[in-house]
């Protein structure tokens, strides 16, 4: 117990000194460019699978906060009624660069978080950005279908296995918690590969599982806050939905750039490392 306070009260003081909040503000403002882009290529791709749109919009309902979920549904739901190649291309390239600034970004962070400095090659660090990046897009990609989908599938292995009726109110149960254990692949993934320091995956998952967890958590709250006690439109007019959608992407990047902290000050302790601050 002693261990866990001595953690959280380093992990306050690297708040202040890595900038935490500042990097978060970064993250938010890629993570806004890329939104749409991703948004556009994800849609489109479902376009040509005919996927049903109720589905794909019910199921980011769930995380994104009302005023945002209606500016993205404002934006996007269109996509989906057009099967567009050119569309899906433009998709593609926006979200690979737009996104690949935002890893940067979390490289960065990382990078502060682990006390060392980048000295890989400007090529090589952006090579790095857009491999994680299009990892991400496929694996966050499979996690967004696999809710949307997983019905469908439950009640194809029913009907083909002959399974029981207690296998379709598992799977409804097990889909979900299949996608969380996804964004904890995707986590560990980038906080082993981001910072420019060896990492074994074993040694992020502390990190990973904290992010997962307080993201799930703080997305929901933070909806249930915005439909039942903050009512920006009032306050911000039209500008209100683009407010909650940027405070929701600061907390995510807040949620994001503590992890890797987490797994840095758990780093140093195990191997020794004193740290520079």
């Amino acid at each position: 117990m002693k261990e866990v306070v001595s953690i959280v009260k380093e992990l306050i003081e690297r708040f202040g000194k890595d900038d935490v909040g500042g990097m978060a503000a970064q993250l938010a403002y890629f993570f806004l460019l890329s939104l749409f882009p991703f948004m556009i290529f994800l849609v489109t791709l479902l376009g040509f699978i005919n996927v049903d749109e109720g589905r794909v919009l019910a199921f980011i309902s769930t995380y994104a906060p009302p005023e945002a979920f209606d500016l993205i549904t404002n934006n996007v739901s269109s996509l989906l009624q057009n099967e567009n190649g050119g569309i899906l291309s433009i998709g593609i390239i926006g979200t690979l660069w737009a996104a690949s600034n935002g890893v940067n970004a979390i490289i960065r962070a990382f990078n502060r978080a682990y006390e060392v400095k980048e000295d890989r090659h400007f090529l090589i660090t952006r090579l790095i950005a857009i491999v994680l990046t299009i990892s991400m897009v496929i694996v966050i990609g499979i996690a967004l279908l696999l809710p949307v989908l997983g019905h469908s599938i439950g009640l194809y292995l029913f009907s083909y296995i002959g399974l029981s009726d207690s296998f379709i109110t598992a799977w409804e149960a097990l889909r979900w918690m299949i996608s969380t254990v996804i964004f904890f692949i995707v986590l560990s993934f980038l906080f082993a590969m981001a910072p420019n320091k060896k990492i074994k995956y074993k040694n992020t998952s502390i990190g990973a599982l904290f992010s997962t967890v307080s993201w799930q958590g703080t997305s929901l709250l933070f909806s249930f806050y915005v439909s039942n006690l903050g009512n920006y439109s009032s306050a911000y007019g039209s500008l209100g939905s683009v407010i909650v959608l940027m405070i929701w992407f600061y907390l995510t990047g807040v949620i994001i750039i503590l992890g890797g902290e987490i797994n840095a000050i758990i780093f140093r302790r195990t191997h020794g490392i004193e740290s520079k601050a």
